[in-house]
């Protein structure tokens, strides 16, 4: 074995350390990064040869967690791990959206890189290590790829930026946001904020580019030493220059024009853009068709496509639909469009729609977390729905994708720190937000809708949040950045940067840039453009619904919080669940208690204030503690010869001392009461033993005694 050890320092006394030589010998690169207990093993494997046909990088990243790194047992039945979390799929994009647009264009093997987590410490962060050790397999194999490429998490702890935090000093950061970049340039940005300015988030970009290039450069002196510099050769694809000439001489003049239409019908638009591929495939016989490579005929003419559109741009100042470079989309929203949700949204900007909802529930409905290195619970859920009808496609929804699950995650991240937390909100909330119609940017049109729909629903949100996507657009010295990008834009363009914020900061942003040296100036340029786009948006979710309502819908379940003594938990429950399943089912109510910091949480829901009621007075009766000198109307239990047992609270009695019923002697209890009878009575003393004394008498008038001699 050839064992090659780098280290690379991150100058706080930790030490990261990539190893090649050791594990997975038989992958055409593989390493193990390691900090401190944190191990990741990273392979890479591409096949010699491109299947036909294929002229796209038929890429596929995992990221796997062993929950025996952890050393835990996996849940479930089998007892194993399963289909990944959605945990495992964002970590997974995150590599994939930094490695991807590095291969060659010409390159197209399919080509498979999985990073496992093998050992995991609790307080160490293993997804800021992931693309770093996806980059090393890469680079110690000879599989073509201009990087190397890393990627880290930093974060602003307590006012000072941190380079990959511990996981438990992320609950006292403002700014968390992963970065991936080469040694030269900017490639992927995400993350959440609490309320940050542009000028910070810039700040946080640039420490972690340097960060890693430090990065880069060891990968680059491990390539060298495993003499992995010289990488294989290939031939994915044929060419046919001529035809290439053909296409761009006699069809870009009429794509330019389709071009300058500036339709906003996306669909009348793509099929204009058709007609002059099929007019172009029109001079040929059925003959010469058959001869013709139609697959070169395609990426020729999308080509030409995307430079008439670029060059429109930044040429003449038009974008597809119009618009100029800075203008959104048309802008129309509602709320309460669903009567029978507890809250609901429709936001609709040019051709993207979002249909969003709002469902309160209570603790059981909070979602159970159970990850190698997270266990606990979620109150505060959003899921996003992509159908294909939304862009026209005739095709079955085969369920939630690694596309659903990053944009749902982007608008979670956008909104959550908005939530009331504590006593401010009773609720578990979940948001999904359902696109209806999509031409670009349906994450940020499931903020604002989500936004909406949390006010209408009467979540007192601490401010609205709207969302944003800008593009880029760029050739030689020559740039346009765009606000509210189209679907074209983005497919075309050289960056789709997301931001999302309130009035007085930035809470979440997703940035992929597809070319090299993009100035910090220009990114700069797209935050400031973003902002004054994000501030449009907000007046005009604002023309709707300015605040949130000032109470939930009468079909909304009401929640209300009790504390009570740890030690009256059983009591409230009862032997197998019987007495809280009564109070239930006799209110009307669902009761979720908890024990938390060594007391009693108890929640009521109900849709009706009656119904709430009725279980706080049972529930308040069971756990009240009696005291000595309060008066309580009880019942009588039993009668026996020397008094009365009396029920002064739920499961409390005590004893009625025969002296103690009235002033006068009596000679049976009976003379006054019965059982079953409701009688005032007044606690006047608990012996050692726990047991209540009570008295009657010393509720009626004291009659005045006779003394005059006869």
């Amino acid at each position: 074995m050839k064992i090659v050890n780098k280290q690379i320092n991150l100058g706080d006394g930790r030490i990261i350390t990539i190893e090649t030589g050791k594990l997975a010998k038989q992958a055409d690169g593989a390493v193990v990064v390691r900090m401190g207990n944190t191990m990741l093993l990273a392979t890479v494997v591409a096949a010699q040869e491109a299947k036909e046909d294929v002229d796209f990088m038929p890429l596929s990243v995992e990221y796997k967690e062993s929950y025996s790194a952890a050393g835990r047992f996996p849940g479930g039945f089998t007892r194993r791990e399963g289909r990944p979390q959605d945990s495992e799929i964002l970590v997974s994009r995150l590599i994939d959206r930094a490695l991807r647009p590095l291969f060659p264009d010409d390159f197209h093997a399919e080509t498979f890189v999985t990073v496992q987590l093998i050992s995991a410490e609790k307080d160490t962060m293993p997804d800021a290590l992931a693309g770093l050790a996806a980059s090393a397999a890469l680079a110690v194999s000879n599989i073509p790829f201009n990087g190397p490429i890393s990627e880290c998490r930093v974060a602003r702890i307590d006012g000072k930026l941190v380079i990959n935090p511990n996981t438990s000093d992320l609950t006292r950061a403002d700014i968390d946001i992963m970065v991936g970049a080469t040694y030269d340039n900017i490639l992927m940005v995400e993350g959440e904020m609490k309320e940050v300015s542009e000028a910070d988030m810039l700040e946080a970009i640039k420490l972690a580019h340097d960060t890693i290039k430090v990065h880069c450069k060891v990968q680059m002196e491990l390539a060298e030493e495993v003499g992995s510099t010289v990488k294989r050769e290939y031939c994915h694809e044929t060419n046919d220059e001529v035809l290439r000439e053909k296409i761009w001489k006699e069809t870009y003049d009429k794509v330019y024009a389709v071009a300058k239409k500036c339709q906003a019908d996306k669909h009348q638009r793509h099929e204009d853009f058709q007609a002059v591929k099929e007019e172009f495939l029109a001079q040929y016989s059925e003959e010469e068709l058959a001869a013709l490579n139609t697959n070169l005929v395609g990426r020729y003419y999308h080509a030409v496509e995307k430079e008439a559109v670029r060059n429109l741009i930044l040429d003449e100042g038009l974008r597809l639909d119009g618009r100029k470079t800075t203008e959104i989309r048309p802008i129309w929203s509602e709320v309460d469009y669903l009567p029978s949700a507890h809250g609901s949204a429709i936001f609709t900007r040019g051709e993207t729609q979002s249909l969003t909802t709002c469902t309160l529930g209570t603790k059981l409905d909070d979602k159970l977390v159970d990850e190698v290195l997270r266990q606990g619970k979620d109150r505060f859920l959003l899921h996003y729905n992509f159908p294909p009808f939304s862009t026209g496609e005739a095709r079955p929804n085969r369920g939630v994708g690694r596309r659903e699950i990053g944009h749902g995650n982007l608008a979670h991240r956008a909104l959550k720190n908005m939530i009331p937390a504590g006593d401010e909100n009773p609720y578990s909330i979940r948001i999904v937000s359902d696109i209806l119609e999509s031409n670009g940017s349906s994450s940020m049109a499931t903020v604002c809708a989500g936004t909406l729909s949390l006010m209408d629903a009467g979540i007192k949100i601490k401010k609205p949040v709207s969302g944003i996507a800008m593009g880029l657009i760029t050739k030689g010295n020559k740039y346009a950045v765009l606000s509210d990008i189209l679907g074209d834009e983005d497919h075309l363009g050289d960056m789709d940067f997301k931001v999302t914020g309130t009035k007085d900061g930035i809470t979440a942003t997703q940035m992929d840039i597809k070319v090299d040296g993009l100035p910090y100036e220009v990114l700069a340029q797209a935050l400031d453009q973003a902002k004054a786009g994000r501030m449009h948006i907000l007046g005009k979710m604002m023309e709707t619904i300015t605040e949130p309502r000032a109470d939930y819908k009468e079909h909304a379940p009401r929640v209300v919080k009790l504390t009570i003594p740890k030690d009256t938990i059983g009591a409230l429950i009862g032997p197998g669940g019987k007495i809280i399943q009564e109070i239930q089912a006799s209110t009307g109510t669902i009761i979720v208690i908890e024990e938390v910091d060594n007391t009693g949480r108890v929640e009521v829901v109900a849709n009706n204030k009656e119904s709430i009621d009725a279980a706080i007075r049972r529930i308040k009766g069971i756990v009240a503690v009696p005291e000595i000198g309060e008066v309580y109307k009880g019942k009588v239990k039993a009668i026996v010869a020397f008094g009365a047992f009396v029920e002064i609270l739920p499961g409390k009695e005590g004893l009625l001392h025969i002296s103690e019923i009235e002033w006068r002697r009596l000679d049976k209890v009976d003379e006054v009461l019965k059982e079953g009878d409701e009688v005032e009575v007044k606690l006047i003393d608990v012996d050692k033993a726990g047991k209540f004394k009570l008295s009657r008498k010393i509720l009626l008038p004291k009659p005045e005694r006779n003394d005059k001699k006869e």
